[in-house]
């Protein structure tokens, strides 16, 4: 008996619609507003200009803020690699006390936002600096605080940025079989030869790679050149984009577009120098015992240096941060009788704005983990259907809000919202353009744990559920979110984390009463109130370590490689 044909296209159309809503989904999340702002870079007037584009690129304020950031993003990823490369070495190789906990302290940096990581150097070495007045070192009044400018952007972007370096760096240095270590050894090599002439050139690939991903969150961090930068007039085009917006508004956006789009090919071309490089890196070698080195009698030595490296790139700022929250005003010296927690009872009972952005923090981060951790389980079963080769565009497809810098999306969304749409209307100036821009920036840090997750999942079970008759929304509640759930949990966490305090993308979305916390920080520092964005920076602080205690608490629920540091 043949079936009816609306049966069969009723049955057509059920297989389909998954598929049919996740591809829309990704096309509105990702690429859509990136098509948005290559149109109104090169066709701002309906019409491809071409001249006009160039003309905007080549100004003398565009070529000089584009050499800032290559220069910048470039020497930043030397010191990243310089400070990234031996923690990587030392943990991943050697039998250095105390790795676990100094693989933990390594990666902090990446986990607290650039804005806090510039305000904390700010307060160390500044004339005014709370923590060095304790001893007697402070500088002189009126001296120039030495981080400021072009040599504090490089060195805090190879703070912040080591941690990509060490990361990536690790994940190869765990698959060089110990096999070709050995034999070196036994050929007479000594331990640093091997190291030069057998790990590091096996190492090439994750070398390129880990530079590339640190050279790409320098081109578009703003974060730090907008506290160390812009105070001296140095400008790199993502302080240059907030600059213009801030001073003429949505009126020079055709510009800002074309500036975008220029930023946006720079950190691409990193990425794909990074992907090239990786592409053969996986299968370079044999399996085995991961290689090994015995530090012997550097063991102890080479431990205290690598702490006291820890020290001076994480445990002093930190401190001189907390210490400047601790006093009433700069130039107070901080004593038992000047001690007060005055700033956190300013900032977080009493000044409207800064309560305002720990509540639109809160809310707007809660609100983007919860609707990607729900959101992301159905997707990362419905691009299970599609070919390897497919899976692979369409993951490039969810990762490119987050491969191009924050400065750049939130122009892009400024471009699709400005304008009423059908239905919603303009979201401009609204905090639901902020929402939608988490929600478009951090989609891809939601998926990948609930993908690692899904794709460990056994298909027996449920083409076992499926043969019992279970339809495919019972074997997804029944089956597939209990077993993904902590990995959901994992991503829901990431995404506050980063969202919580993050400012390179709400620096140009906010609006009044739509305040972030990252934002208010931002602005508290430039009134000159810098003991309250001291307390707020630290507050913030205090919300990313809690953050990072509770994930490492479900580590053993979560799939391998969910978290960096296990």
């Amino acid at each position: 008996m043949r079936p009816r044909p609306g049966a069969v296209l009723g049955r057509v159309w059920g297989d389909w619609t998954p598929v049919i809503l996740v591809l829309l989904l990704i096309g509105i999340l990702s690429i859509l507003p990136m098509a948005r702002l290559l149109l109104t870079a090169l066709a701002p007037g309906g019409a491809l200009d071409l001249s006009g584009f160039f003309e905007r690129l080549t100004s003398s304020s565009t070529q000089r803020a584009t050499w800032h950031t290559l220069d910048t993003a470039f020497l930043g990823a030397v010191v990243a690699m310089a400070i990234g490369g031996p923690f990587a070495v030392a943990i991943a190789m050697t039998d250095l006390p105390g790795r676990k906990p100094l693989g933990f302290l390594i990666l902090l940096p990446l986990m607290i936002a650039p804005q806090v990581t510039a305000l904390s150097w700010l307060h160390l070495f500044g004339p005014s600096s709370t923590l060095l007045g304790m001893f007697g070192l402070a500088p002189p009044p009126g001296t120039p605080n030495p981080v400021l400018g072009r040599n504090g952007i490089i060195l805090l972007y190879g703070v912040q940025h080591a941690p990509i370096v060490f990361v990536t760096l690790r994940a190869g240095l765990s698959r060089i079989p110990g096999d070709l270590v050995e034999a070196a050894r036994a050929s007479g090599s000594t331990q640093l030869r091997t190291l030069l002439t057998i790990v590091l050139p096996l190492m090439r690939p994750y070398l390129i790679a880990a530079a590339a991903l640190a050279f790409v969150s320098g081109v578009g961090n703003f974060g730090i050149p907008a506290l160390l930068g812009m105070p001296v007039n140095y400008l790199t085009l993502p302080t240059l984009i907030y600059q213009r917006m801030s001073s003429f508004g949505p009126g020079v956006l055709p510009q800002m577009a074309s500036l975008s789009v220029l930023i946006a090919a720079l950190a691409l071309t990193g990425v794909a120098l990074q992907g090239l490089a990786m592409r053969d890196g996986g299968a370079r070698y044999a399996g085995g015992k991961p290689a090994f080195f015995e530090l012997g009698s550097w063991r102890i030595g080479l431990a205290a240096f690598a702490w006291a490296v820890i020290a001076a790139i994480l445990v002093l700022p930190t401190l001189a941060l907390l210490t400047t929250a601790f006093v009433p005003a700069f130039g107070v010296p901080l004593t038992l009788e000047t001690a007060t927690l005055g700033n956190f009872a300013e900032v977080l009972t009493r000044q409207a704005s800064t309560i305002r952005a720990f509540r639109n923090s809160i809310l707007l981060s809660g609100s983007a983990a919860m609707l990607l951790a729900l959101g992301v389980v159905p997707v990362a079963l419905v691009l299970q259907r599609f070919s390897r080769r497919r899976q692979r565009l369409l993951q490039g497809a969810i990762d490119l809000p987050y491969a191009v810098p924050g400065i750049v999306l939130a122009i892009a969304c400024i471009l699709l919202f400005l304008r009423p749409l059908p239905v919603i209307g303009s979201l401009y100036a609204t905090a639901a353009i902020i929402l939608v821009a988490y929600l478009m920036r951090f989609f891809t840090l939601a998926m990948k744990p609930v993908t690692t997750a899904v794709n460990q999942i056994p298909a027996d079970l449920t083409e076992a559920a499926a043969s019992a008759g279970a339809g495919p929304l019972r074997r997804l509640v029944t089956i597939v979110v209990p077993m993904v759930a902590p990995a959901a949990f994992a991503g829901a966490l990431l995404v506050f984390m980063s969202a919580f305090n993050e400012l390179t993308v709400s620096a140009l979305l906010w609006s009044s009463g739509n305040e972030t916390l990252g934002v208010v920080l931002f602005s508290l520092e430039e009134a000159g109130l810098g003991t309250q964005a001291a307390a707020i920076a630290v507050a913030s602080i205090a919300v990313v370590v809690a953050m990072l205690a509770v994930l490492d608490r479900f580590s053993a629920k979560l799939p391998g490689g969910v978290l960096p540091w296990r």
